[in-house]
């Protein structure tokens, strides 16, 4: 049976303007209202992107690995793409945009980016859901809330530099059917003269772990860090939507740096991991060694997906710190200096408590 063609590629007009009818200026995508809203005049824009308008496709992953074609690439815009030379982010923007600063880090030092390939066609996105109001009280209770930071900084942390960016990821699907096979360790106690010896009693065990992974995320940024990522995450791709680019007016969007065949080798590496532990945990007794997994993998499909992150870059005593907020749900990760003076004091009296305990 032959294998039903890809999905034709949406037309992606990432910085397509949506103007307002009233003043004419571009109208922006509103978490708050879930509308386009004109910045300046307040006026609420007819246009209102659709919601959940079917599935979101899967797209076969050797198929794409093995064939994927300039149709399935670019923005079909015009659009210009520049990176940062201190993060090596890549965004895209309006042509006629200028005097523009990093989004991620703050440097000015932006330069034309050309890809080698242009870049897969997201297909999905999560909209903009917790407001910017929101998430400027939450980091400002944040600051308030690091006791270890210098008071320095918390009086002088401000959250002016905040933005609301789409940044790429990449999700896997995959069924996994795995035998398994190992030793199982069941605990004993012997007596050996006036000592009570622990022996383990090895018997062979074997399962099967059958499993569907769904939507394992892969990030595809360089401008925010795979740590303060997974402080965020999950995303809930159960929401995502088919894109238009009504969610992105007044966002700028950065665009994936890896690529789809490095993403499928980290995502695969996730899953073989999750797999392990699920083997593990059928494993019967107390212990286990030498255990041994026969998996088949079927169905893996992916998608290219955009995602809502706030991304607030600040800088205190010339080093660099970022605080990142997952735009659909507020959950929230970051950096932030610590008071090596206040550390002092607290190893200090934790030596003078002991001191009196010992005494």
């Amino acid at each position: 049976m032959s294998t039903p063609p890809l999905p034709p590629p949406q037309d992606i007009t990432a910085l397509q303007k949506h103007l307002c009818v009233s003043c004419g200026a571009q109208a922006e995508w509103n978490a708050s209202r879930q509308k386009l809203v004109c910045p300046f005049c307040g006026t609420e824009s007819a246009y209102v992107a659709p919601q959940g308008t079917g599935p979101i496709a899967e797209l076969d992953l050797a198929r794409a690995l093995a064939e994927a074609g300039d149709d399935q690439r670019g923005w079909r815009a015009e659009t210009r793409s520049v990176q940062c030379r201190s993060c090596k982010a890549v965004m895209v923007y309006e042509p006629s945009r200028v005097g523009q600063n990093c989004e991620f880090c703050g440097s000015p030092a932006l330069v034309d980016y050309a890809d080698v390939k242009p870049p897969i066609t997201p297909s999905s996105l999560l909209p903009f859901r917790v407001t910017e109001a929101q998430v400027r009280e939450t980091v400002r209770h944040w600051f308030a809330s690091k006791w270890l930071a210098p008071n320095a900084f918390k009086r002088k942390a401000l959250v002016d530099t905040l933005h609301g960016l789409y940044i790429p990821y990449w999700t896997f699907d995959a069924r996994a059917y795995c035998p398994w096979r190992a030793e199982a360790g069941y605990y004993h106690y012997v007596k050996q003269g006036n000592n009570t010896v622990r022996r383990v009693r090895w018997q062979a065990a074997s399962g099967v772990v059958d499993y569907f992974f769904d939507d394992t995320l892969v990030p595809g940024t360089a401008g925010v860090d795979r740590g303060l990522l997974a402080q965020i995450e999950p995303f809930p791709t159960q929401e995502l939507v088919p894109y238009d680019t009504a969610y992105l007016s007044g966002h700028v969007v950065e665009q994936y740096q890896v690529p789809l065949p490095t993403a499928a080798e980290f995502g695969g590496r996730q899953m073989e991991a999750a797999l392990r532990e699920m083997c593990i945990a059928q494993i019967p007794g107390d212990t286990y060694q030498n255990l041994r997994m026969s998996p088949t993998w079927s169905g893996r499909t992916f998608k290219h997906v955009l995602v809502p992150v706030y991304v607030m870059t600040y800088v205190y005593r010339r080093q660099s710190y970022q605080v990142v907020v997952n735009g659909s749900n507020g959950r929230m990760g970051g950096t932030y200096p610590l008071s090596w003076v206040k550390i002092a004091l607290i190893i200090a009296a934790v030596l003078i408590v002991l001191a009196y305990a010992n005494r």
